[in-house]
């Protein structure tokens, strides 16, 4: 039931992910609802109060431009239930409360006239309903009619907007993809978008995985495309009007790291109530987007890494070129280990300023650096070679993918092979 993954979303790896609805008003995150136990009813009548009067989706879009995202999702509907479209399902909508506008409409039309691919994020949780907490068991008339709504909803997203590039689906939690008519609705999705991607939360595997708040583990060959989700603050995914926001290079070195292994960011940030981005956010966009219109080619379009790097930073790979990230500088040179394609250049590539440097067997020394790294946040070395970028097979099985642990019987033998004057 996977649809083939395009390269626009492969080579893409940079995307935006905005959680927004009616819980930006109380300005602590998007789970206030749930997390402070209030009352769903006394819930609702606040939405009238979310009057975004300053919402302008063209703006958002120009910030993910220069920040160098490819794609963007936004919240359709999170866990309070609020919908921010035009549902005919409830009246708990942006469409039929404060402003009565479309959010969504506006954000699908402006992102795609900007270029970027566009994507809905949908929870299939919604703690506004009471048979959403009853379950099929204790409420099965209510349920299979909360699930019968949940499915319209969907439809709806699916047919009012146009072509719709990416549904990102939340909350499947507690129940089964049985109890959700899973199938039911992934057949519906693609018949109404045969091109969409779907992600793995509807208890289906879907066309992308989306690990949250977290970086794999190094990996060779991934089984399959996925894309890490991240907050561009230490906790919150909605608006929280007092957060420790993250600094660029700390962003700069997750989105690199989470490249280094085959995956895609998306990064989130959660705007104000008055439907305008935190200012912390677009500056913060601002310094990653200059970093990326310098760099970007150590980072759209490469494969993860086939060397081990663990001294210096990271690796990214391109059709004949290889970026060494240098997170950790070196001093005066930098020695890769393990690198079998033979290299015709080296420099560095923010500047193209060339460096000298020396091949000798299985090490490479890059020499000539000066004694600071000229961006402390990620320095990048651009190795240009003479055919597709390979390593030796010993260099690929120093990269740890957890392979003592997974076959313990085996320990031995797999530490001798990782060791490179052990083939004698």
């Amino acid at each position: 039931m996977a649809n083939p993954v395009p390269r626009w979303f492969t080579e893409g790896k940079f995307g935006l992910f905005i959680h927004w609805g009616m819980y930006s008003l109380f300005g602590r995150g998007e789970q206030v609802l749930y997390r402070e136990h209030l009352k769903p009813s006394e819930y609702r009548e606040r939405a009238d109060e979310f009057r975004p009067t300053r919402f302008d989706p063209r703006d958002w879009a120009k910030t993910a431009l220069s920040a160098g995202a490819r794609y963007a999702v936004l919240t359709a509907k999170h866990h309070d239930g609020f919908c921010m479209w035009d549902s005919r399902t409830t009246p708990f909508t942006a469409a039929r409360t404060g402003l009565r506008r479309d959010y969504v409409a506006e954000y699908v039309r402006a992102f795609g006239k900007a270029g970027l691919r566009v994507g809905l994020y949908f929870s299939t949780a919604d703690w506004s309903q009471p048979s959403y907490f009853a379950g099929p068991r204790r409420d099965p008339a209510g349920f299979r009619a909360f699930v019968q709504t949940t499915h319209e909803q969907v439809r709806e997203l699916c047919t009012r907007f146009g072509k719709i590039d990416i549904l990102w689906f939340d909350g499947v939690w507690p129940y089964t993809a049985r109890e959700w008519r899973s199938k039911a609705l992934m057949a519906q999705i693609r018949r109404l978008q045969p091109s969409i991607l779907v992600n793995d939360r509807i208890a289906l595997t879907g066309d992308f995985g989306t690990p949250e708040q977290s970086i794999p583990e190094q990996q060779f060959k991934p089984l399959r495309p996925w894309e890490s989700c991240l907050t561009s603050t230490e906790r919150f995914w909605g608006y929280h009007a007092n957060v420790r926001w993250k600094a660029d290079f700390e962003t700069i070195r997750d989105l690199c790291s989470v490249v280094e292994v085959g995956g895609n960011l998306i990064y989130n940030v959660g705007p104000k109530s008055d439907g305008t981005l935190p200012p912390q956010f677009k500056r913060l966009m601002r310094k990653v987007g200059g970093w990326l219109r310098l760099n970007g080619k150590a980072v759209y379009g490469t494969s993860e890494t086939i060397c081990d790097t663990t001294t210096f930073g990271l690796m990214t790979c391109g059709p004949k070129t290889v970026y060494l990230h240098v997170l950790y500088w070196p001093g005066r040179e930098l020695t890769l280990a393990g690198l079998k394609t033979h290299v015709r250049s080296a420099r560095f590539l923010a500047t193209g300023k060339p460096l000298p440097f020396r091949q000798d067997k299985e090490r490479l020394y890059v020499m000539g650096l000066p004694v600071r790294p000229p961006d402390a946040r990620n320095t990048v070395i651009a190795l240009e070679l003479a055919s597709r970028p390979a390593s030796c097979p010993w260099a690929r099985q120093r990269i740890w993918t957890g392979a003592l642990e997974r076959a313990p019987d085996h320990s031995q033998q797999v530490a001798a092979r990782m060791l490179p004057w052990s083939r004698s």
